[in-house]
Protein backbone atom coordinates (compact mmCIF):
# COMPACT_ATOMS: atom_id res chain seq x y z
CA UNK A 1 0.00 0.00 0.00
CA UNK A 2 2.81 2.27 1.05
CA UNK A 3 4.56 1.49 -2.67
CA UNK A 4 1.11 2.36 -4.50
CA UNK A 5 1.46 5.69 -2.58
CA UNK A 6 4.85 6.58 -3.52
CA UNK A 7 4.25 5.82 -7.01
CA UNK A 8 0.96 7.81 -7.56
CA UNK A 9 2.89 10.80 -5.76
CA UNK A 10 5.59 10.18 -7.53
CA UNK A 11 3.33 10.73 -10.76
CA UNK A 12 1.32 13.51 -9.61
CA UNK A 13 4.62 15.49 -8.76
CA UNK A 14 5.57 14.73 -12.33
CA UNK A 15 2.22 15.74 -14.00
CA UNK A 16 2.22 18.89 -12.36
CA UNK A 17 5.81 19.24 -14.17
CA UNK A 18 4.92 18.25 -17.25
CA UNK A 19 1.58 20.75 -17.02
CA UNK A 20 3.35 24.31 -16.67
CA UNK A 21 3.38 25.84 -19.56
CA UNK A 22 6.47 25.56 -22.47
CA UNK A 23 7.47 29.77 -22.18
CA UNK A 24 7.48 29.61 -18.11
CA UNK A 25 10.04 26.54 -18.39
CA UNK A 26 12.26 28.46 -20.91
CA UNK A 27 12.01 31.35 -18.99
CA UNK A 28 13.24 30.37 -15.96
CA UNK A 29 16.12 28.53 -17.57
CA UNK A 30 17.10 31.84 -19.23
CA UNK A 31 16.89 33.68 -15.76
CA UNK A 32 18.90 31.15 -14.25
CA UNK A 33 21.45 31.61 -16.77
CA UNK A 34 21.48 35.37 -16.44
CA UNK A 35 22.12 35.39 -12.64
CA UNK A 36 24.73 32.37 -13.47
CA UNK A 37 26.22 34.96 -15.46
CA UNK A 38 26.09 38.32 -13.17
CA UNK A 39 27.76 36.39 -10.44
CA UNK A 40 30.44 35.19 -12.88
CA UNK A 41 30.95 38.55 -13.54
CA UNK A 42 30.59 40.29 -10.44
CA UNK A 43 33.00 37.62 -9.32
CA UNK A 44 35.62 38.61 -11.85
CA UNK A 45 35.17 41.91 -10.88
CA UNK A 46 36.45 41.75 -7.36
CA UNK A 47 39.20 39.11 -8.12
CA UNK A 48 40.43 41.83 -10.27
CA UNK A 49 40.10 44.55 -7.83
CA UNK A 50 41.12 42.74 -5.26
CA UNK A 51 44.52 41.91 -7.14
CA UNK A 52 44.97 45.56 -7.15
CA UNK A 53 44.82 46.50 -4.04
CA UNK A 54 43.93 50.44 -4.38
CA UNK A 55 41.90 52.46 -2.25
CA UNK A 56 38.77 54.47 -3.57
CA UNK A 57 40.24 57.82 -5.03
CA UNK A 58 38.59 60.65 -3.96
CA UNK A 59 36.42 62.25 -6.71
CA UNK A 60 35.95 66.22 -6.85
CA UNK A 61 33.18 67.07 -4.89
CA UNK A 62 29.88 68.20 -6.36
CA UNK A 63 29.41 70.87 -4.07
CA UNK A 64 32.58 72.84 -4.23
CA UNK A 65 32.52 77.23 -3.83
CA UNK A 66 34.88 77.47 -6.67
CA UNK A 67 36.25 75.00 -9.68
CA UNK A 68 38.13 75.82 -12.86
CA UNK A 69 38.27 73.02 -15.32
CA UNK A 70 41.28 73.68 -17.21
CA UNK A 71 42.73 71.60 -20.92
CA UNK A 72 46.51 71.25 -21.05
CA UNK A 73 48.83 69.58 -23.76
CA UNK A 74 51.77 67.74 -22.44
CA UNK A 75 54.37 67.37 -25.05
CA UNK A 76 56.28 64.44 -24.06
CA UNK A 77 59.92 65.69 -25.23
CA UNK A 78 60.21 68.30 -22.74
CA UNK A 79 62.30 67.10 -20.07
CA UNK A 80 59.09 67.42 -17.12
CA UNK A 81 57.20 64.80 -18.94
CA UNK A 82 60.38 62.62 -20.84
CA UNK A 83 59.62 59.87 -18.21
CA UNK A 84 56.62 58.77 -19.79
CA UNK A 85 57.69 58.39 -22.52
CA UNK A 86 60.69 55.99 -22.45
CA UNK A 87 60.92 53.54 -22.80
CA UNK A 88 59.75 53.47 -26.41
CA UNK A 89 59.04 49.47 -26.73
CA UNK A 90 59.09 47.51 -23.58
CA UNK A 91 61.58 46.52 -21.49
CA UNK A 92 60.96 43.85 -18.93
CA UNK A 93 57.89 45.09 -17.02
CA UNK A 94 58.82 48.62 -17.66
CA UNK A 95 56.68 50.05 -20.41
CA UNK A 96 55.70 54.02 -20.95
CA UNK A 97 52.61 55.53 -20.65
CA UNK A 98 50.75 54.89 -23.53
CA UNK A 99 51.61 51.07 -23.87
CA UNK A 100 50.16 50.73 -20.61
CA UNK A 101 47.43 52.24 -21.55
CA UNK A 102 46.94 50.81 -24.87
CA UNK A 103 47.27 46.99 -23.18
CA UNK A 104 44.68 48.06 -20.69
CA UNK A 105 41.96 48.92 -23.28
CA UNK A 106 43.08 46.03 -25.46
CA UNK A 107 42.20 43.51 -23.04
CA UNK A 108 39.49 45.41 -21.73
CA UNK A 109 40.42 46.94 -18.06
CA UNK A 110 39.43 50.02 -19.19
CA UNK A 111 36.79 51.84 -21.66
CA UNK A 112 37.80 54.42 -24.00
CA UNK A 113 35.82 57.37 -25.43
CA UNK A 114 35.92 58.78 -28.52
CA UNK A 115 37.49 62.04 -29.38
CA UNK A 116 34.72 64.32 -31.48
CA UNK A 117 35.97 67.09 -33.90
CA UNK A 118 35.01 69.57 -31.70
CA UNK A 119 37.03 68.57 -29.25
CA UNK A 120 35.09 68.15 -26.52
CA UNK A 121 35.10 65.47 -23.69
CA UNK A 122 31.62 63.29 -23.12
CA UNK A 123 31.86 60.41 -20.83
CA UNK A 124 28.60 58.21 -21.34
CA UNK A 125 28.12 54.95 -22.49
CA UNK A 126 26.61 56.44 -25.99
CA UNK A 127 30.41 57.94 -26.39
CA UNK A 128 32.22 54.50 -25.79
CA UNK A 129 34.12 53.13 -28.19
CA UNK A 130 35.53 49.81 -29.14
CA UNK A 131 39.44 49.12 -29.45
CA UNK A 132 38.83 47.14 -32.74
CA UNK A 133 37.54 50.19 -34.14
CA UNK A 134 40.82 52.20 -33.27
CA UNK A 135 42.97 49.76 -34.43
CA UNK A 136 41.40 49.64 -37.66
CA UNK A 137 41.29 53.62 -37.91
CA UNK A 138 44.36 54.25 -37.70
CA UNK A 139 46.07 51.24 -39.63
CA UNK A 140 47.50 49.18 -36.29
CA UNK A 141 48.30 45.87 -37.55
CA UNK A 142 46.12 43.37 -35.41
CA UNK A 143 45.18 39.62 -35.45
CA UNK A 144 41.81 38.23 -33.75
CA UNK A 145 42.28 35.37 -31.93
CA UNK A 146 39.42 33.52 -30.05
CA UNK A 147 37.84 36.90 -30.01
CA UNK A 148 40.49 38.47 -28.59
CA UNK A 149 42.57 41.20 -30.46
CA UNK A 150 46.38 40.73 -30.14
CA UNK A 151 49.05 43.15 -30.81
CA UNK A 152 52.29 42.54 -30.98
CA UNK A 153 54.64 45.04 -28.84
CA UNK A 154 56.74 46.29 -32.10
CA UNK A 155 53.04 47.21 -33.83
CA UNK A 156 52.03 49.38 -30.74
CA UNK A 157 52.40 52.93 -31.98
CA UNK A 158 54.20 54.08 -28.68
CA UNK A 159 56.81 56.30 -30.49
CA UNK A 160 54.68 57.89 -32.76
CA UNK A 161 52.37 59.00 -29.37
CA UNK A 162 54.44 62.42 -28.61
CA UNK A 163 51.69 64.37 -27.01
CA UNK A 164 48.56 63.82 -24.68
CA UNK A 165 45.67 66.25 -23.83
CA UNK A 166 44.57 66.10 -19.90
CA UNK A 167 41.61 67.76 -18.51
CA UNK A 168 42.41 68.60 -14.50
CA UNK A 169 40.38 70.41 -12.06
CA UNK A 170 41.62 73.28 -10.05
CA UNK A 171 39.31 73.42 -6.78
CA UNK A 172 38.64 74.87 -3.55
CA UNK A 173 37.29 71.98 -1.14
CA UNK A 174 35.30 73.93 1.77
CA UNK A 175 34.78 70.11 3.71
CA UNK A 176 38.22 70.22 4.94
CA UNK A 177 39.50 73.74 3.60
CA UNK A 178 41.90 72.40 0.96
CA UNK A 179 43.35 73.86 -2.37
CA UNK A 180 43.59 70.80 -4.97
CA UNK A 181 44.31 70.06 -8.43
CA UNK A 182 42.65 67.16 -10.02
CA UNK A 183 43.56 65.51 -13.19
CA UNK A 184 40.42 63.72 -14.95
CA UNK A 185 41.48 62.96 -18.03
CA UNK A 186 44.26 61.71 -20.76
CA UNK A 187 43.82 61.58 -24.91
CA UNK A 188 47.01 59.89 -26.27
CA UNK A 189 47.64 62.36 -29.45
CA UNK A 190 49.58 60.36 -32.35
CA UNK A 191 51.76 62.29 -34.33
CA UNK A 192 52.28 60.85 -37.96
CA UNK A 193 54.61 62.15 -41.01
CA UNK A 194 52.95 62.03 -44.62
CA UNK A 195 54.40 60.08 -47.65
CA UNK A 196 56.34 63.67 -48.47
CA UNK A 197 58.32 64.42 -45.19
CA UNK A 198 56.22 67.55 -44.32
CA UNK A 199 54.92 68.19 -40.95
CA UNK A 200 53.71 65.64 -38.51
CA UNK A 201 49.75 65.09 -38.62
CA UNK A 202 48.34 65.53 -35.29
CA UNK A 203 45.62 62.45 -34.47
CA UNK A 204 43.51 62.45 -31.10
CA UNK A 205 42.81 58.58 -30.26
CA UNK A 206 40.38 58.59 -27.56
CA UNK A 207 39.39 59.59 -24.25
CA UNK A 208 40.39 57.29 -21.38
CA UNK A 209 38.85 58.64 -17.47
CA UNK A 210 41.16 59.15 -15.16
CA UNK A 211 39.50 57.69 -12.67
CA UNK A 212 39.25 54.21 -14.31
CA UNK A 213 43.01 54.56 -15.09
CA UNK A 214 44.10 55.76 -11.32
CA UNK A 215 43.90 51.84 -9.62
CA UNK A 216 46.08 50.56 -12.75
CA UNK A 217 48.83 53.55 -12.48
CA UNK A 218 49.82 52.96 -8.52
CA UNK A 219 51.65 49.74 -10.09
CA UNK A 220 53.36 51.54 -12.93
CA UNK A 221 56.44 53.33 -11.86
CA UNK A 222 58.15 56.23 -14.32
CA UNK A 223 61.58 57.99 -14.04
CA UNK A 224 61.57 61.54 -12.43
CA UNK A 225 65.00 62.51 -12.88
CA UNK A 226 67.86 61.92 -15.53
CA UNK A 227 70.82 62.78 -13.58
CA UNK A 228 69.77 59.98 -10.86
CA UNK A 229 68.36 56.97 -12.57
CA UNK A 230 67.19 55.21 -9.04
CA UNK A 231 64.42 58.88 -8.48
CA UNK A 232 61.22 57.06 -9.29
CA UNK A 233 57.65 57.21 -8.38
CA UNK A 234 54.30 55.52 -9.37
CA UNK A 235 52.89 57.24 -12.75
CA UNK A 236 49.51 57.92 -9.95
CA UNK A 237 52.07 59.91 -7.57
CA UNK A 238 53.37 61.65 -10.61
CA UNK A 239 49.79 62.63 -11.63
CA UNK A 240 48.42 63.28 -8.01
CA UNK A 241 51.37 65.59 -7.25
CA UNK A 242 51.14 67.68 -10.59
CA UNK A 243 54.81 66.98 -11.59
CA UNK A 244 53.59 67.44 -15.77
CA UNK A 245 54.28 70.43 -17.28
CA UNK A 246 51.90 71.67 -20.49
CA UNK A 247 50.38 74.90 -21.86
CA UNK A 248 47.02 75.58 -21.30
CA UNK A 249 44.79 75.66 -24.48
CA UNK A 250 41.22 75.84 -23.41
CA UNK A 251 39.39 76.12 -20.42
CA UNK A 252 35.47 75.65 -20.01
CA UNK A 253 33.45 78.69 -20.67
CA UNK A 254 30.42 79.62 -21.39
CA UNK A 255 31.24 79.92 -25.49
CA UNK A 256 32.87 77.06 -25.66
CA UNK A 257 36.03 77.67 -27.44
CA UNK A 258 39.14 77.77 -26.97
CA UNK A 259 42.17 79.94 -26.50
CA UNK A 260 43.30 80.00 -29.99
CA UNK A 261 39.97 81.14 -31.35
CA UNK A 262 39.59 83.69 -28.71
CA UNK A 263 42.63 85.03 -29.76
CA UNK A 264 41.83 84.61 -33.30
CA UNK A 265 45.24 82.70 -34.17
CA UNK A 266 47.60 85.35 -32.57
CA UNK A 267 49.96 83.66 -30.87
CA UNK A 268 51.25 86.69 -28.85
CA UNK A 269 47.76 86.98 -27.48
CA UNK A 270 47.56 83.68 -26.43
CA UNK A 271 51.28 83.42 -24.97
CA UNK A 272 49.96 86.63 -22.54
CA UNK A 273 46.64 84.91 -22.27
CA UNK A 274 47.91 81.50 -20.96
CA UNK A 275 50.30 83.76 -18.59
CA UNK A 276 47.22 85.31 -17.05
CA UNK A 277 45.54 81.88 -16.36
CA UNK A 278 48.34 80.50 -14.84
CA UNK A 279 48.80 83.79 -12.86
CA UNK A 280 45.36 83.53 -11.81
CA UNK A 281 45.41 80.11 -10.74
CA UNK A 282 48.47 80.63 -8.73
CA UNK A 283 47.41 84.06 -7.07
CA UNK A 284 44.37 82.24 -5.95
CA UNK A 285 45.82 79.29 -4.45
CA UNK A 286 48.09 81.62 -2.15
CA UNK A 287 45.04 83.84 -1.05
CA UNK A 288 42.69 81.45 -0.57
CA UNK A 289 43.27 81.69 3.42
CA UNK A 290 43.99 85.44 3.04
CA UNK A 291 47.04 87.97 2.43
CA UNK A 292 50.31 85.77 3.07
CA UNK A 293 51.85 89.32 4.10
CA UNK A 294 49.61 89.40 6.92
CA UNK A 295 48.80 86.00 8.52
CA UNK A 296 50.82 86.06 11.86
CA UNK A 297 53.14 88.41 13.38
CA UNK A 298 55.37 85.02 14.36
CA UNK A 299 55.81 84.62 10.54
CA UNK A 300 57.22 87.83 10.24
CA UNK A 301 59.48 87.66 12.94
CA UNK A 302 60.97 84.65 11.82
CA UNK A 303 61.52 86.27 8.42
CA UNK A 304 62.76 89.50 9.53
CA UNK A 305 66.37 90.71 9.13
CA UNK A 306 68.25 89.97 12.36
CA UNK A 307 69.75 93.85 12.52
CA UNK A 308 66.19 95.26 12.54
CA UNK A 309 64.68 93.13 14.75
CA UNK A 310 67.80 94.42 17.38
CA UNK A 311 67.09 98.18 16.73
CA UNK A 312 63.03 97.29 17.02
CA UNK A 313 64.13 96.23 19.88
CA UNK A 314 66.40 98.80 21.20
CA UNK A 315 63.86 101.32 20.45
CA UNK A 316 61.15 99.81 22.19
CA UNK A 317 63.35 99.70 25.05
CA UNK A 318 64.11 103.29 25.42
CA UNK A 319 60.21 104.08 24.56
CA UNK A 320 59.61 102.16 27.70
CA UNK A 321 62.19 103.49 29.48
CA UNK A 322 61.30 107.42 28.41
CA UNK A 323 57.71 106.38 29.58
CA UNK A 324 59.12 105.08 33.50
CA UNK A 325 60.65 108.39 33.93
CA UNK A 326 57.56 110.73 32.58
CA UNK A 327 55.17 108.38 35.30
CA UNK A 328 58.08 108.96 37.87
CA UNK A 329 57.77 112.41 37.31
CA UNK A 330 53.92 112.83 37.20
CA UNK A 331 53.80 111.03 40.50
CA UNK A 332 56.07 113.43 41.90
CA UNK A 333 54.12 116.32 41.73
CA UNK A 334 50.63 114.39 42.95
CA UNK A 335 53.02 114.07 45.81
CA UNK A 336 53.72 117.22 46.66
CA UNK A 337 50.46 118.88 46.45
CA UNK A 338 48.22 116.00 48.37
CA UNK A 339 47.36 116.23 51.84
CA UNK A 340 48.20 112.67 52.24
CA UNK A 341 51.67 113.54 51.11
CA UNK A 342 52.85 116.18 53.46
CA UNK A 343 51.14 114.57 56.48
CA UNK A 344 53.26 111.46 55.59
CA UNK A 345 56.12 113.66 55.22
CA UNK A 346 56.12 114.74 58.89
CA UNK A 347 57.42 113.12 62.03
CA UNK A 348 55.59 110.48 63.41
CA UNK A 349 54.93 109.69 66.76
CA UNK A 350 54.34 106.34 68.34
CA UNK A 351 53.33 105.10 71.47
CA UNK A 352 53.17 101.86 73.33
CA UNK A 353 50.50 100.62 75.53
CA UNK A 354 52.01 98.67 78.36
CA UNK A 355 49.83 95.75 80.03
CA UNK A 356 48.98 96.39 84.11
Amino acid sequence: MKRVLFLLTIVLVAGTVMAQPKARRVQQQQQAEQQKKTSSSSSSTMTRRAQISFPTALEVPEDVVWRRDIYREINLEDDPNAGLYYPVEPQGKQVNLFTYLFKLAQNGYIPIYEYPTDGSDVFEDASKVQMKTVLDNYHIFYEEQNGKLKVDNSDIPSAEVKKYYLKESAYYDQANSSFRIKVLALCPIMLREDDFGGEATQYPLFWVKYSDLEPFLNRQTVMTSSLNNAATMSMDDYFTMNKYKGKIYKTTNMLGKTLAQICDGDTTKLTAEQKRIEAELEAFRKNIFGDPAKRDSLDSIANANPQNVKAARKAKAQKAKQNSVRRTKVSGVKTKNTPAASASGSARVTVRRERH
